[in-house]
């Protein structure tokens, strides 16, 4: 639909020929259709018009909850001609109530479809004045005033600086500003500064920082919130520079040096003669990279170099890149990296806007339809403000007077788009927690205005006009993520697929980016029906490398973890074919399994922490029964959280653990490789039902008795596990032996059990380590407790020769006592004369 000169002209004369605002719309405030702001000589507008009749628009609610980085997202459907006023304003907390006569559906104040939903923030679109990991924070500063919001400008308050702590000229030449969580840095006159929640702090030589020589600050624009770290190494949050000195930033405030550009020199194999200084640094779209733009020049009078080496802080290498810019002396630019699978990006100075796709491969200067990539010739002679890049590959390019260019990763072409708003009006690229795009605008009076950008709706109406096509009709694939882990023993398989029409010549290019750690098979497919091919790529990654027997285990698993990035794109682009094209950026590697690698992801049936009553509750272990030998019983307390609910066995059935591994989705597989329990407080009163021989060892097997015996200065937990795991069935591994000893390595059809004791009841803790070294990169462990019960207790052998020996001591005692009883009555008898009886006659 095009809206001409001479609707707007009809318009005027129905207004009585005065200059005034039109604008289309529904009620809802974020579906403006044209805004003029004078109805001569506005620019002709294209806009795509929907055919659907549904008038329903979704409403939202969001609360931010910093502690786990989650939001709690309230949803429901509204009707924009019944709604409420806060609801139309986005100031609505909850569903509208009951409206007089509104009827249909949802109109009585119920919401059509009502959820609460937990979801992780998703990567942030960062801009210079963005936090890295919360992207409804922002920080805007003015020549009059910083301004900060915690809600995408819902709602936000002034920075304010106690007094005596910066002169006025300080306070207006703040050069850059950053914020990371509820802190932020500015950088004045060289000096960096801190602005928490109570205090501006000067971070200077106290913190093993320059005073006065700092040129830039820069942290990740790009959050990966489920990226797992391989190591502990703590990564940096914020980089900073001088001229010839680069600091990162960790948590607490803790600054280190890392290099200087001596050192860099050196790496280079640059001519000693020459002058090497740093140009800017910004984190590349990779969580562990960061770039950094060098100056070179010998005689430094016209014209430098640039460089970009590229530093990894998980291998701690510096690696130069392909990449080289003739430049003038005085020339410079601010880089900024797109998210994607290899290192790709803008950088900018005051006129032109450079690109450098596809690891540096392709590099050159964004052009315009004037021919040339002067932006300022097009632009009033404005200079570039800012750029704004999202996680789509969208690229904006806003001048001072507020003219916008647009383009897309990997492409060469800029358009220029309509004009939005006064060029006299100061304003800035905010995006919100729903990845919109805002321009916020700063006024005179110290006050500021947010207002929604349709970005697509204005691109697509300035590329109507140029009858252009994509030289494709699809682009479709399987890649859902940003990024996947893989685990020992998984692979991955990914599809794409592009529809054309014949003869066009296109084709699908998979580029892969970093250490080649996995192998990866291609499979195509071509069809061609009804003059269009359809052109499918199939690629599955996987790795062989097998880790049992290998010397130095935790290092060769280390190198083999780590990250390939690989992109799958059309081969040919057009000027407006970024905007309905997918490009599609995989990440793959080898990672830690899940989210948590030292937490455990086992789970058995039959175990719970909840379906029992938990009390207090403790219970002694015998010393006989523990396998250090104490001299003492051993008392234990039950730690229910830790423990669950024991399974209660007969002490006659035998027992063996079905390990299940879950992930946040659910079941993933049955553990079907070896593993090794072990009871935590020592028992060592149960054995296997399987030897050795029976489990078809041709060498002697692995016991916790050996294995302690040749680790005995580690822990128990420690002695064995898949790093030191030798399999017993080789004549190449270990030795004949004994193999009528129990085997003590369970597997879920090796049919071997645990046996209990059959004098005595009792409680085991158990915690269970996957004994597999081709399993996972995790040191997967699960803990459980099992009851015993049904068995007759054997009485202790003291308790029994006690009891023996008194009875016998009361038998010996009782036959004494009776003998001398019988005794004294038998003398009695003897010696005393015979006593007659006289009877008394009656007398009649």
């Amino acid at each position: 639909m095009a809206v001409t000169p001479g609707v707007l002209l009809l318009l005027l004369e129905l207004s009585c020929g005065g200059s005034a605002l039109w604008r289309y719309s529904s009620r809802s405030p974020h579906h403006h259709i044209i805004s003029t702001r004078s109805a001569k000589g506005e620019e002709e507008r294209y806009l795509p018009v929907d055919t659907t009749y549904i008038c329903f628009l979704w409403y939202y609610t969001v609360i931010n909850i910093f502690e786990n980085l989650t939001q709690v997202v309230s949803i429901w459907v509204y009707d924009p001609e019944y709604a409420d006023s806060d609801e139309l304003l986005w100031q609505a907390e909850v569903p509208s109530l009951k409206k007089e006569g509104a009827g249909g559906p949802g109109r009585d104040g119920t919401s059509l479809n009502t959820s609460v939903i937990s979801l992780h923030y998703l990567s942030p679109l960062f801009l210079a004045m963005k936090g890295p990991d919360m992207p409804v924070h922002v920080v805007v500063v003015t020549d009059m005033e910083t301004f900060q919001t915690n809600d995408s400008f819902s709602t936000w308050t002034r920075v304010t600086v106690p007094p005596n702590i910066l002169s006025d000229a300080e306070r207006h030449n703040v050069d850059s500003v950053l914020l990371l969580r509820d802190s932020i840095y500015f950088l004045i006159n060289g000096v960096l500064y801190l602005k928490d929640t109570k205090e501006l702090t000067k971070l200077g030589r106290e913190k093993h920082l320059p005073e006065g020589e700092i040129l830039g600050i820069t942290s990740r624009r790009w959050c990966w919130i489920k990226y797992i770290i391989k190591n502990v190494k703590v990564v940096s949050s914020i980089a900073i520079w001088t001229e010839d000195e680069i600091y990162f930033g960790y948590s607490e405030n803790k600054f280190v040096k890392i290099i200087t550009t001596a050192e860099l020199k050196s790496l280079l194999n640059l001519p000693p003669s020459g002058t090497l200084t740093i140009h800017n640094i910004d984190y590349t779209g990779h969580p562990l990279e960061l770039a950094v733009l060098l100056n070179y020049c010998i005689t430094c009078t016209n014209t430098k170099k640039i460089y970009i080496v590229i530093y990894n802080e998980d291998s701690m290498q510096w690696v130069p890149q392909d990449f080289v810019l003739d430049v003038p002396i005085a020339s410079f630019f601010i880089p900024r990296f797109l998210l994607s699978g290899m290192p790709e990006l803008i950088l900018w100075d005051k006129h032109k806007v450079y690109y450098s796709y596809q690891n540096f491969t392709t590099t050159g200067v964004l052009q315009t339809s004037a021919g040339h990539g002067n932006l300022s010739a097009l632009s009033k002679d404005s200079v570039i403000h800012d750029i704004y890049v999202d996680s789509r590959g969208n690229i904006v390019t806003k001048m001072e007077n507020n003219i916008m260019f647009y383009s897309k990763s990997n492409t060469e072409d800029a358009l220029k788009l309509h004009l939005w708003t006064s060029d006299t009006i100061k304003s800035s690229f905010c995006v919100s927690a729903s990845a919109q795009v805002y321009l916020v605008y700063v006024f005179d009076n110290g006050t500021i205005q947010l207002q929604e950008y349709p970005l697509m709706l204005e691109l697509q109406s300035v590329a109507f006009k140029m009858k252009e096509k994509c030289p494709y009709m699809m682009f479709h694939d399987n890649v859902l993520d940003s990024f996947y882990f893989l685990d020992k023993g998984d692979s991955l398989r990914v599809w794409v697929e592009i529809i054309y029409p014949e003869n066009t010549g296109l084709d699908i290019i998979v580029k892969v980016y970093g250490p080649q750690i996995l192998e990866y098979e291609e499979s195509f497919h071509y069809e061609v029906a009804s003059g269009y091919c359809t052109n499918t790529l199939t690629m599955t990654f996987y790795s062989n490398v097998n880790y049992e027997g290998v010397d130095d285990y935790f290092n060769f698993e280390y190198k083999n973890m780590g990250n390939v990035f690989v992109q799958l794109r059309p081969s040919q682009h057009s000027n407006v074919c970024p905007v309905t094209q997918k490009v599609s950026d995989l990440g793959s590697g080898k990672q830690y399994l899940r989210n948590d690698a030292t937490t455990s992801l086992f789970y058995f049936s039959r175990f719970s922490k909840t379906a029992c009553v938990h009390h207090e509750f403790f219970y002694e272990i015998d010393k006989s029964h523990l396998r250090h030998k104490p001299l003492e019983n051993l008392k234990v307390r039950y730690d229910w959280e830790k423990y669950g609910c024991p399974l209660r066995l007969n002490g006659h059935e035998k027992f063996q653990p079905l390990i299940q591994l879950f992930d946040d989705s659910g079941h993933v597989d049955d553990v079907a490789v070896n593993f090794i329990l072990w009871e935590i407080h020592g028992r060592n009163d149960y054995s296997y039902n399987n030897t050795m021989k029976q489990s078809g060892c041709l060498n002697e097997a692995q016991t916790w008795k050996t294995m302690i015996e040749l680790n005995a200065d580690l822990p128990l937990e420690e002695v064995w596990g898949p790093e030191n795991y030798r399999s017993c069935f080789s004549y190449a591994i270990g030795k004949p032996g004994d193999l009528d000893q129990p085997y003590e390595i369970i597997n879920i059809s090796n049919n071997n059990h645990i046996f209990w004791p059959l004098h005595h009841s009792g409680m085991y803790v158990f915690r269970v380590k996957i004994l597999d070294p081709n399993y996972s990169f995790c040191n997967l462990t699960a803990i459980f407790a099992i009851e015993i019960f049904g068995v007759i207790p054997r009485p202790s052998g003291y308790l029994v020769s006690a009891i023996v020996f008194v009875m016998m001591l009361l038998f010996i005692s009782i036959l004494v006592l009776s003998y001398f009883q019988y005794t004294k009555l038998y003398q009695k008898s003897i010696y005393k004369p015979y006593q007659k009886i006289h009877i008394k006659q009656k007398t009649y």
